[in-house]
């Protein structure tokens, strides 16, 4: 049987090899042609002078991915690590029967009215067809607090959002909870969730945290207005602000079915992962 086995084969010899290598590496620190912000496919072709197909073998050998982007956010907090390790320690090792609460506002959601359907492409492909065109009817905002350990979202829809919405907004939240048990709040640091001293002095079982500046994406809640935005907002046809609130409460009451806590992870970003070159990427 070991007769049948093929023998290892080369394979077709390469056109181009590690020379070819180094030149795209060169050009992609090089500043682009004129006319372009950035180096693409056809563009390092045309510069080296190969083709396209060699071009994208180099690229996709190296795992470079010249459209995909990533954007970072640095907090320069000078107290990050204190008021980071606050927060995550709430998420993580909470104290014993405390309700742990993440709460912020999603701003101006736009009720925007335009048709949509599916269309067929030249490919033959179907895909879901947006017209380019639209009206607005108004915005809504929402306020929004998550219970960490449960995954159970409380919300409440309101045309402004000024410090006294957002007070009325927490009395409701904490309005069920008796006035022994401890609630920790974690905020961001937009104006009216500070300078509340007179709110928590009548509440005294709350505790407000606060995110570091520049550092958001502590807040849990943050990952289930991203999943609303998917779901429910993105390529909605709302023909006014009720249809608007009403698309926003049947999502939720969807949501409150399953609700479950997030496994809340977050990669950790240090300030050396941020590279000058391609080639000290690749290091």
């Amino acid at each position: 049987m070991k007769g049948l086995d093929d023998r290892p084969r080369s394979g077709k010899p390469r056109n181009f090899g590690e020379d070819l290598r180094k030149q795209v590496l060169a050009a992609l620190e090089a500043k682009p042609p004129a006319g372009q912000a950035v180096w693409d496919g056809p563009a390092l072709a045309r510069h080296l002078k190969v083709s396209d197909d060699a071009v994208w073998r180099v690229l996709r050998r190296e795992g470079i991915c010249l459209r995909r982007q990533r954007s970072w956010c640095v907090s320069t907090d000078p107290e990050f690590s204190a008021k980071a390790a606050d927060i995550v320690g709430l998420y993580l090792n909470p104290p014993q029967n405390a309700l742990v609460l993440s709460v912020d506002e999603k701003p101006s959601i736009q009720a925007l009215e335009r048709a949509v359907g599916y269309v067929e492409t030249d490919s033959g492909k179907i895909v879901r067809g947006l017209k380019s065109t639209y009206r607005r009817h108004g915005t809504l905002n929402l306020f929004a607090a998550l219970e960490v350990a449960t995954g159970a979202i409380h919300t409440q829809t309101t045309v402004k959002k000024r410090r006294v919405e957002f007070l009325e907004f927490m009395d409701k939240v904490v309005a069920d909870v008796s006035p022994e048990r401890e609630i920790h709040v974690v905020l961001d640091n937009y104006c009216i969730h500070k300078r509340n001293d007179h709110w928590l002095a009548k509440h005294r079982n709350v505790t407000f945290h606060f995110t570091p500046t520049s550092a958001s994406w502590l807040n849990q809640v943050e990952i289930w207005f991203g999943i609303l935005s998917r779901k429910a907002l993105r390529g909605a046809n709302l023909k006014s602000i009720e249809e608007l609130r009403q698309a926003i409460e049947s999502f939720v009451e969807a949501y409150r079915v399953g609700a479950k806590p997030f496994v809340w992870r977050k990669r950790e970003v240090k300030g050396a992962q941020l590279r000058n070159t391609i080639v000290n990427s690749r290091n």
